[in-house]
């Protein structure tokens, strides 16, 4: 996917932190948690409104499947963990192991866990609904009592 125009930022204070929405006008290429945001500024960017709207909704259990467009980039082994993360069901949760197989790569289970780690656009590529093989919680880039509070969040509204 190509992306047009100049990289903007969006920030949001959701009920799980600051999230930083990066992207252009017309896709969104980032979402990342923000301990100290550099920058109070926020771009009136519609992609990045709209993502903005989008997560809104979701965090107000109004909204389950995402319709944004996404412009990320990666290794072709990345790119096809990704895509396949966005092919897990709101509320559902799916081990490494499992992603492994669903991209027939049944022992990159390891690989698989470091392309999760490395998703640019958390929440909407949900990366949070991988988990550990004994059902634990088991690494998430926004900290695991996010990945926590995410999948529970989603279980109150499925």
């Amino acid at each position: 996917m190509q992306e047009q125009g100049a990289n903007k930022v969006l920030y949001y204070d959701s009920p799980i932190g600051m999230v930083e929405i990066v992207g252009t006008n017309e896709m969104i290429t980032g979402i990342y948690f923000r301990e100290n945001p550099t920058s109070a500024e926020s771009s009136n960017s519609p992609a990045l409104i709209e993502c903005r709207n989008q997560l809104i909704a979701y965090f107000t259990g109004k909204l389950q499947k995402f319709d944004l467009p996404l412009s990320y980039s990666g290794t072709d082994f990345q790119m096809q963990v990704w895509n396949a993360l966005r092919e897990i069901p709101y509320g559902e949760t799916i081990s490494y192991s499992q992603l492994a197989q669903r991209i027939n790569r049944p022992k990159a289970v390891r690989a698989v866990g470091g392309a999760n780690h490395r998703n640019p656009i958390s929440i909407v590529v949900p990366c949070h609904r991988v988990i550990g093989a004994d059902g634990k919680m088991v690494g998430y880039g926004g900290g695991l009592w996010r990945k926590v509070w995410l999948l529970e969040h989603e279980k109150k509204y499925k």
